[in-house]
């Protein structure tokens, strides 16, 4: 007997990771178990989305035609900008910061957005609704609809809604052996700070039929469903298990089926391998820091293909590079021989599937944490992207490069996340 027909909404971050974990995920849940899928996003998602098939509700007011929205990407640069994420400052630093941007902006958020969210859900009566969101949001969990809490980021972070402190707290970086002195000095520091505006948070949930959270987490766990995404050989069920309604995916990579790529002209006739530098939407706006990676990497015997981000018309490549705004990562994964990258949950998840080695150049919040597990685990090199010296990052490709047992390491996990395509079981969790 076929499975029913369900409703799904999807109400990811505005951000560019959970939107295109959101988008993989519905993919599948339409491709594989043809259910409908329903995107509640703002306006300047709602052309991309639409391209692809799937329906969409504003959680904003309907824009005005002539009205010039700002993109997605310029959105996240400015946010960036504005919270210090791509500054040169220590991870604990920018722990600080970002929790106190999370709890200064996106509460403000939810009060502008949830009425809209609320009005979708009684609009599209959904069958079940999957978050993805730093914060709790109350049209969601008080719904009386099914729900899953799903996170794009690093699951170490998890510890944002559910805490345990076998785990040192996320965002630094910090080695999963940490000492347990060292561990608590730092969330201490992080909690302390965060205090005040978090008590105000908590009241204004509890004031929206929430349930109370526990002391100083961000967001509620779903009674129904978890979800998260990291390949099995990174995750840290050896370190701390996690309960029984928590599931762990491969990724929640989306086709790219619509994206297109070739090696350019400039490239095809040059030797040397072909690497790809990817700062991300965020990381890729500090202009600064893009110039100081091509003019190392302009150094190198090897070719390069750049995502140069917003502000790609503020500096130019070198003869061994090409490169545009943006680039169609998908397409470009599987013909490069490494990934140079920020660490996003997305890059790095896709990054393994197609089984290349990374350098991981962390710029905030989980990218720490992915490049720390990824160095832990033996995937790749974890550098500073702001100090590490000309002859740190020109050797470490060349070591990746010419490491032939970690060529046949990482190709074994791609193909058993190729294999396993372990992403269809969200079909049956719904």
């Amino acid at each position: 007997m076929p499975n029913k027909k369900l409703t799904v909404l999807l109400a990811p971050a505005q951000f560019v990771g959970p939107m295109m974990s959101s988008i993989g995920m519905a993919e599948v849940l339409r491709d594989v178990g043809g259910h409908e899928c329903v995107f509640a996003v703002k306006n300047y998602w709602k052309a991309r989305l639409e391209s692809m098939g799937f329906e969409v509700k504003l959680v904003e007011q309907t824009v005005d035609r002539d009205v010039v929205v700002m993109d997605s990407a310029d959105s996240n640069v400015k946010d960036a900008l504005e919270g210090g994420f791509i500054d040169d400052i220590t991870p604990l630093e920018k722990a600080i910061s970002s929790s106190d941007y999370i709890m200064k902006v996106l509460p403000k958020e939810i009060r502008e957005t949830d009425p809209y969210l609320r009005s979708i859900i009684a609009d599209v009566k959904p069958d079940v609704i999957i978050s993805d969101h730093f914060l709790t949001l109350p049209s969601i969990v008080t719904s009386g609809i099914p729900w899953i809490f799903s996170w794009s980021n690093n699951p170490h972070s998890l510890d944002y809604g559910y805490e345990d402190k076998r785990l040192p707290p996320s965002f630094l970086g910090l080695p999963t052996n940490s000492e347990t002195e060292v561990k608590e000095k730092y969330r201490q520091q992080i909690n302390e700070a965060k205090a005040d505006k978090w008590y105000e948070y908590r009241d204004q949930l509890i004031a929206n039929g929430c349930p109370e959270l526990k002391d100083f987490l961000m967001w509620t766990p779903s009674p129904f469903a978890n979800i998260y995404m990291i390949p099995k050989e990174l995750d840290y069920t050896d370190i701390r298990p996690l309960p029984d309604n928590f599931h762990g995916f491969d990724y929640f990579k989306r086709s790219g089926n619509e994206d297109t790529f070739e090696v350019p002209e400039n490239l095809k006739n040059r030797s040397g391998k072909l690497v790809y530098l990817s700062l991300g939407s965020m990381g890729s706006g500090n202009v600064e820091l893009m110039k100081r990676l091509v003019a190392i990497l302009s150094k190198s015997k090897h070719r390069f293909i750049v995502s140069k981000g917003v502000n790609h018309n503020e500096y130019k490549l070198a003869d061994n590079m090409w490169g545009e705004r943006s680039v169609p990562q998908l397409k470009v994964l599987p013909i490069v021989d490494l990934m140079i990258t920020h660490g996003g949950n997305n890059s790095m998840t896709e990054t393994m599937y197609f089984g290349k080695p990374m350098i991981v150049l962390p710029l905030f919040t989980d990218q720490y944490d992915n490049a720390q597990r990824i160095q832990e685990k033996g995937f790749g090199i974890r550098l500073d992207a702001f100090k590490c010296s000309e002859n740190e990052l020109l050797d470490s490709i060349d070591r990746l490069l010419n490491d032939e047992k970690l060529a046949q390491k990482l190709a074994k996990v791609s193909q058993r996340i190729q294999s396993e395509r372990n992403i269809e079981k969200l079909v049956k969790i719904v």
